[in-house]
């Protein structure tokens, strides 16, 4: 059995390897490579022998997997899997893992930092008093009172909706499965664009969600109101957001993801916009998810050559 860890997970080498000695002892000889690869020849070099690659966000599609004939699984070390080609891997027999829940806390607690700064102005404030300015003109508001809606309710989705209630804020969220969340209403997707103040996303990529909110979507909201993306770039029109925000359909914005990876063209539609805070999809990155994406990555493999798998795609 050969194990081949495609890239670095964000810790160091050492512990990482230390870890997964701990969960496999010697049912399996497993690889490491130090440096994140992306062109398909070297991931195809890297994988060809392997019979469980872990990987995170790169694309890994039928290109390289139908190169490695001894594949038997793929550990994602990531909650998304739309950058690798499952449906492949079901004609295959390959079975397709990933790590849910290791950024939960990280992604929401992101997420609360961009309403935050949306709503005291903490860019602005800053650029004003590093430039000898007042408070004039960048008086904010509070989040107590105000209607917040959150798109999606999986693990992440739910933890902004207990969040935006400490904070005082009338939840209300929607979802294609009704759930049952204590102090959230939940109403349809146009209930809750033209109502709320602050629009979080928290779906996965797919048919369903790809250009979820577009021109028209953007257009029911409040002029006044604050959309936050953390879930997948595609989710969101970005042409249709930059729009939005230089006509003054909606009054700022915050993304951490867009349609590709980082580094972004400087020239990006999205980086013409006014009130609009970008990061480069470090969401789901501290210190802390890092070591919990580990630990789930291992046991991931140990539950898989035990015949037991689990968070299968």
């Amino acid at each position: 059995m050969k194990v081949t860890f495609l890239e670095p997970l964000g810790i160091p080498g050492e512990q990482l390897e230390r870890m997964a000695a701990e969960s496999l002892g010697d049912r399996a000889e497993v690889v490491f490579y130090d440096t994140r690869k992306e062109d398909v020849r070297t991931l195809i070099e890297r994988s060809r022998d392997a019979d469980c690659v872990v990987l995170s966000n790169f694309k890994y599609g039928r290109e390289v997997i139908s190169q490695c004939p001894n594949l038997k699984m793929i550990c994602v070390a990531f909650t998304g899997v739309d950058h690798v080609d499952v449906e492949y891997c079901r004609e295959r027999g390959i079975l397709v893992c990933n790590c849910a829940g290791y950024s939960t806390a990280a992604v929401a607690d992101l997420v609360f930092g961009f309403v935050i700064d949306l709503a005291r102005n903490v860019i602005s404030c800053d650029r004003a008093v590093r430039e000898e300015g007042t408070k004039n003109g960048l008086v904010g508001y509070e989040l107590e009172g105000k209607r917040f809606g959150v798109v999606g309710a999986g693990a992440i989705g739910s933890r902004v909706m207990r969040i935006a209630r400490a904070f005082g804020c009338q939840v209300y969220g929607y979802s294609r499965t009704r759930k049952d969340i204590e102090g959230v209403e939940f109403v349809s997707l146009e209930e809750l664009l033209k109502t709320c103040d602050i629009v979080s996303l928290h779906v996965p990529l797919n048919d369903s969600t790809r250009g979820l909110i577009g021109r028209e979507q953007l257009g029911m909201m409040k002029k006044t109101a604050v959309l936050i993306n953390t879930a997948r770039g595609p989710v969101v029109d970005s042409q249709a957001l930059a729009q939005a925000l230089k006509d003054g359909v909606i009054a700022g914005a915050a993304v951490d993801v867009f349609e590709m990876e980082p580094p972004v063209p400087a020239d990006h539609v999205l980086f013409g916009a006014p009130n609009l805070i970008a990061t480069p999809h470090v969401a789901f990155a501290s210190h802390q998810a890092f070591e919990k994406r580990a630990v789930i990555v291992c046991e991931n493999i140990k539950r898989w050559i035990d015949g037991e798998p689990q968070n299968v795609v």
